[in-house]
């Protein structure tokens, strides 16, 4: 049966894909987004990264996406529950499209699926090229078994910060990783520890909780400072659900907003020039 997005579904493109409530998204409607994105997008790719956060119902998604990238003739490079930027950065290595199944930070009952062309995040133009295909559906959608997960994703992900940052780099310092259900919770962990930390672990959970790095909630506050007065760290850090924006905060607990980190990265790169938006709190506070 051939149909069009705009007809079959009340999911809304956001940030680099698709959000909307769980119970929206069947396996028919998240196939149906897997096609559209594979003929209208994808080209001639034959072979699809694919990956997941740790929402629960991400990897039944992650199945019926897989479904149909193999009903596709394509292959499935499967890897696993990792960071968003991972898996893009895995796909962009071997030249390659990729979806993942992620809500990032929006509520527990939410989830969504972003998109990647093997260049890079799809663009408004990718999305109404989405909307605008004719997909074909069979009359039941059978999901598949997931592939094994292909490690390689993960471990090329750790060596990059390790190559870049050089291992020992913080050697003697002690850093706290609010883990809670965040799914860079240890490919952090890795990467901190490879280059030297001590890391204490803090606050893990196997049920969703949906941080937002821009707006952190007042337990969070709360609890970080809690932390800060039980251990002793030089600072601590999370991110928010599918590991793609940071939250860090010093050896007190007190959390630095968004715009304060990016300052601090454009100081570490000794960048020339600094756009921020309108909404930025730093205009009269940068030199």
């Amino acid at each position: 049966m051939n149909t069009s997005l705009h007809s079959f579904s009340s999911l809304k493109f956001g940030t680099s894909g698709v959000r909307g409530l769980v119970r929206d998204m069947s396996d028919r409607v998240c196939y149906a987004f897997t096609s559209a994105f594979l003929h209208g997008v994808a080209g001639n790719a034959d072979t699809i990264v694919l990956g997941h956060d740790l929402r629960p119902d991400s990897p039944r998604i992650s199945a019926a996406c897989a479904a149909a990238i193999k009903d596709s003739g394509r292959q499935v490079v499967f890897a696993g529950p990792l960071p968003t930027p991972a898996i893009a950065f895995y796909a962009q290595l071997i030249h390659a499209p990729a979806l993942v199944v992620t809500g990032s930070h929006i509520p527990f009952d939410r989830n969504g699926i972003k998109f990647y062309r093997a260049d890079g995040e799809i663009s408004k133009a990718d999305e109404q090229a989405m909307l605008q295909a004719d997909v074909e559906l069979p009359e039941n959608v059978v999901t598949i078994e997931l592939p094994e997960i292909d490690e390689r994703a993960s471990t090329l992900y750790i060596e990059r910060y390790l190559d870049f940052f050089g291992k020992g780099i913080l050697d003697g310092m002690t850093v706290g990783v609010y883990e809670h259900s965040s799914v860079a919770r240890d490919v952090l962990r890795d990467i901190l520890e490879g280059l030297g930390a001590q890391v204490i672990s803090l606050g893990r959970t196997d049920t969703f909780v949906p941080i937002d790095t821009e707006a952190v909630r007042e337990e969070d506050v709360i609890q970080a400072r809690a932390w800060a007065e039980e251990h002793t760290f030089d600072a601590i850090v999370s991110t928010d659900g599918d590991g793609d924006r940071p939250l860090i905060g010093d050896e007190k607990g007190a959390w630095l907003r968004g715009d304060v980190i990016g300052i601090l990265c454009a100081r570490y790169l000794t960048a020339n020039v600094i756009v921020t938006p309108v909404s930025c709190g730093l205009r009269d506070a940068v030199p």
